[in-house]
């Protein structure tokens, strides 16, 4: 285990009606709802993640994790609560992030009824690897970061990137720590892996239903081609994505340590891009 030093930041975003394009994502209809799709699934998912990894919380006796662990939960609440605000505005430009919501929430419900506690976490430690991963791939590549413009969405997303990446071990120590087996821990990742494609592939066909622009053949066509340039999809993503089912692997076998650094100093330095958004 690494240690670090993991604070929750108190931050607000305003999203006024009318600050964004209807497809705020470079005029990518596609991607608009892909984006649109996975923010919806934030505030329910981190409730989940929070509930997985507090079940256990009074089992953690080295105190630096249980100080990750604290700072872990503090990022979470608040990445839940700024995206439900992200996912009002969105819902009022036709975005049907509460239906999702809901069946996320719905879903997660259900697990958290049925399944044990240490597949929980298991799951969590896996979809932490998956929104690190992602996170790393925003913060790393200037063509991730043009498609978001200079909208409040960039500035949503740039923050939350920078805490997934900073807290991206904690479950998994968790986890680890409570005894979660190798087996569990990469057979909870195959399962969500299989999910994770099933909602953004049928989440995203659905939201694009609701658009009168998707009835635009040639529009959608050319989005769905650009996929094929999307950095969120290039074979070293999937490579990172993959790597986590190989057996004695850790998060912080990628050392992020200068990427953390310098996203910290840009974000929220002195004369950082997010700084007069902390409260």
């Amino acid at each position: 285990m690494t240690e670090r030093a993991i604070r929750a930041r108190r931050i607000a975003f305003e999203h006024p009606k009318g600050s964004l394009r209807r497809h705020y994502v470079d005029g990518d209809l596609v991607m608009s709802h892909v984006v649109a799709l996975l923010s919806a699934t934030f505030p329910p998912g981190e409730d989940f993640f929070v509930r997985s990894v507090r079940y256990y919380s009074d089992r953690i006796t080295d105190p630096d994790l249980a100080a990750q662990v604290r700072g872990f939960i503090g990022q979470e609440v608040i990445h839940g609560r700024e995206h439900d605000r992200l996912n009002r505005a969105l819902r009022g430009m036709g975005y049907p992030t509460r239906h999702f919501s809901n069946v996320v929430k719905r879903d997660l419900a259900l697990a958290d009824r049925f399944l044990p506690p240490i597949v929980r976490l298991g799951f969590t430690a896996g979809l932490e690897h998956y929104t690190a991963t992602l996170a790393e791939v925003l913060l790393t590549s200037p063509r991730a970061q043009a498609l978001l413009g200079d909208t409040e969405v960039r500035s949503v997303l740039l923050w939350h990137a920078l805490e997934e990446s900073e807290h991206k071990a904690v479950a998994f120590d968790v986890f680890r720590r409570v005894g979660g087996s190798e087996r569990t821990r990469i057979r909870t990742m195959r399962w969500i892996s299989a999910g994770f494609l099933l909602l953004v592939v049928t989440g995203t066909l659905v939201s694009l239903a609701t658009d009168r622009a998707a009835y635009h053949p040639v529009r959608l066509l050319r989005s769905i081609a650009a996929l094929r340039r999307s950095p969120f999809l290039a074979p070293d993503v999937v490579r990172r994505l993959r790597a986590y089912n190989k057996p004695g692997f850790h998060p912080d076998d990628l050392d992020n340590t200068e990427l953390l650094e310098r996203w910290r100093e840009e974000l929220f330095g002195a004369a950082g891009d997010l700084t007069a958004k902390l409260k």
